[in-house]
């Protein structure tokens, strides 16, 4: 399916004249706003998205600063509380109103952070494939591990100083994720998401500094919302909880043990890998749409 036709935004940013590059495509309904997370950015619903027009809603997607099509600013901090700024800032300069929020990856801290401090702006919570806390079930994907565990940083360091070892990390992670899925979706895999990735990366300028940033907060930030996790349980708004089962990170018990720390949280399995979203669009739309 074919992507449809988009207003185009750019929106101010909470850091001097960068601007956040927003898509809304018309339709109604609360407002989808779907967000992409650490090695990504918005391009990853773009197999989604037709089937959630079709059903007439209205979808808006953006890169977070740093990522995509949004500015990336040398000087610019990158850290979980930007990421919730610039989500407040598109819902705002959109006029959205109450929204549903889509996260996948790590913007799933960001969507609860957002309906913990939002509670009556957010009618709906999708989850996909999805970080939060420092859950045991959960394998976090090897190039995170380097970038975000300080025991790791002098290893870090030298990726970070080595465009060539660098994109021979970013390939090597490619592939762990690749050989996971089903044939079918590798297939799907390798002709989409994989390139998308590695145009992030490599493109510049590139998005490089801006993972790095995230990832070293991403440890410290796991261990925070742990201790939030009785106030997650009071959010009172319904939440889908959407996994790709194949996901060998972030895995079936993972996505089932997030639904059950919501009051009205669901879990639906997919059969698919970590981007979900691209492997199965129209069975993820449906979860969505119920």
């Amino acid at each position: 399916m074919s992507l449809p036709s988009f207003a185009e935004h750019r929106i101010p940013s909470g850091q001097g004249v960068a601007r956040i590059y927003a898509r809304d495509h018309a339709g109604h309904g609360p407002a989808l706003v779907m967000m992409h997370g650490f090695p990504d950015n918005l391009g990853i619903y773009d197999a989604l998205i037709p089937h959630l027009l079709t059903a007439g809603r209205r979808v808006v997607v953006f890169d977070f600063l740093g990522f995509g099509a949004s500015d990336k600013p040398a000087d610019a901090i990158h850290d979980f509380a930007q990421q919730r700024d610039d989500l407040e800032r598109v819902v705002a300069y959109l006029d959205l109103g109450a929204v549903e929020l889509v996260a996948h990856d790590s913007s799933g801290i960001v969507a609860i952070d957002f309906a913990l401090a939002h509670r009556d702006a957010v009618s709906r919570l999708h989850m996909l494939n999805s970080a939060f806390d420092a859950s045991p079930l959960a394998g976090w994907p090897e190039m995170i591990v380097v970038f975000g565990d300080p025991a790791l940083s002098a290893l870090a360091r030298q990726f970070a100083v080595s465009p060539a070892q660098f994109a021979w990390l970013l390939e090597w992670q490619r592939g762990q994720f690749a050989a996971a899925l089903a044939p079918k979706h590798r297939a799907r895999f390798n002709a989409t998401i994989g390139p998308l990735i590695a145009a992030n990366f490599m493109t510049q300028p590139s998005a490089a500094p801006a993972f790095m940033q995230m990832a070293a907060h991403f440890y410290a930030e796991l261990a925070r919302n742990s201790g939030r996790l009785d106030e997650v349980a009071t959010l009172d708004m319904p939440v889908t909880v959407i996994w790709g089962i194949g996901d060998t990170y972030l895995t079936a018990a993972m996505g089932e043990e997030r639904a059950r720390r919501f009051r009205h949280g669901t879990f639906h399995p997919v059969d698919a890998g970590h981007w979900l979203q691209s492997d199965e669009p129209a069975l993820v739309a449906k979860e969505m749409l119920g």
